[in-house]
């Protein structure tokens, strides 16, 4: 008897590894084959970009050669417009959209999708004023000052209004630099806010709002705002010396990705809020941009054990998934 199962496992053995070999086979010929297809969808897409680019990029030159010699001798005044203006413009359209739903709950069409529903059912008027206030504050009193005085120091790295402008490729290679840094210094800047030595001063201000809304994205003590929502904007472009115009279309960007990561709704088709949102719920889960550092260190454990987290992902339909993915019915006492 021992001997026929002595036989039986001997044989077994090889087909298992065999098994074991055959399902690695096919994970890689699945993960290259995947890989692949992605390499040459994302060269497609950059060659058409890339086409259009170069296409209209004699007409983007001349207006910036243009915009060069209206303010020559004053370039840190241009310099001044595209760093700091031209995203608080796009801050502040995207945010006065979001404001009537907040304030209005209306159209229909926007407010059903609400992450946290029953909050913010209008927002309250007084502490809404009082944000604002402080996010203007922050903006006009600290970012504007701040921008001036780092325009020599950038210089020094390679002018931001140097006559050429970037080509399409450089760009790509600045913004995934610009995201990479962002996430490391966010993440542990807003990691050591949470200490509690610095969370009672400075950090709880941000998280009065336990159901956050766009415009508070930039709510946030004058430090704070410095260490966490500017720094980690700004040592990117400052490392790579990058052009003016890659700096006002990061800044443009990092300004919009936040207001969606704190507007406190799921929209379609827009990346989801539900990592951030879930973090001014709770607290102590989601700290960083991407979650690839909360991933690494474990701060994202509870929130993957939740409905939220299930929620997280592109909406590319139209029904809510708070509708779609509930949470679960609480137990009755």
């Amino acid at each position: 008897m021992k001997g026929e199962a002595g036989s039986k496992l001997h044989d077994e053995k090889p087909k298992q590894e065999g098994h074991i070999w055959g399902s690695m086979r096919r994970t890689a010929f699945i993960l290259g084959s995947g890989l692949l297809l992605l390499v040459a969808f994302w060269n497609s897409v950059t060659w058409h970009l890339q086409r259009f680019w170069g296409a209209s990029g004699h007409f983007w030159q001349a207006q910036w050669e243009r915009l060069l010699s209206t303010f020559e001798g004053k370039e840190w005044m241009l310099f001044m417009m595209g760093a700091t203006q031209v995203p608080s413009l796009f801050f502040w359209s995207f945010n006065g959209l979001l404001l009537v739903v907040d304030t209005t709950g209306k159209p229909n069409f926007i407010s059903r999708y609400r992450i946290q529903v029953g909050k913010n059912e209008p927002v309250d008027p007084v502490k809404l004023r009082q944000s604002i206030r402080t996010v203007l504050f922050n903006q006009f009193m600290i970012s504007l000052p701040m921008m001036l005085v780092l325009y020599p120091i950038h210089k020094l790295w390679g002018d931001p209004c140097r006559r050429e402008l970037p080509t399409f490729h450089w760009f790509l290679l600045e913004l995934a630099i610009f995201t990479l840094i962002e996430e490391v210094m966010f993440y542990y800047s807003h990691r050591l806010l949470h200490h509690p030595t610095f969370y009672k001063k400075i950090h709880k201000k941000h998280h009065e709002w336990t159901a956050p809304i766009g415009v508070i994205s930039l709510y946030a003590h004058p430090v704070e705002h410095v260490v966490s929502n500017m720094l980690p904007a700004i040592v990117g472009p400052l490392v790579m010396g990058s052009h003016l115009t890659s700096i006002t279309m990061w800044f443009s960007l990092a300004l919009i990705i936040t207001t969606i990561s704190h507007c406190g709704y799921h929209l379609p088709f827009l990346p989801s809020p539900e990592f951030h949102d879930y973090h001014h719920l709770k607290f102590n889960q989601c700290y960083g941009v991407l979650g690839v550092l909360d991933h690494l260190h474990g701060t994202d454990t509870i929130f993957k054990q939740t409905k939220a987290y299930e929620r997280h992902i592109l909406l590319l339909g139209f029904t809510p998934l708070s509708e779609s993915i509930p949470d679960t019915p609480k137990k009755m006492q």
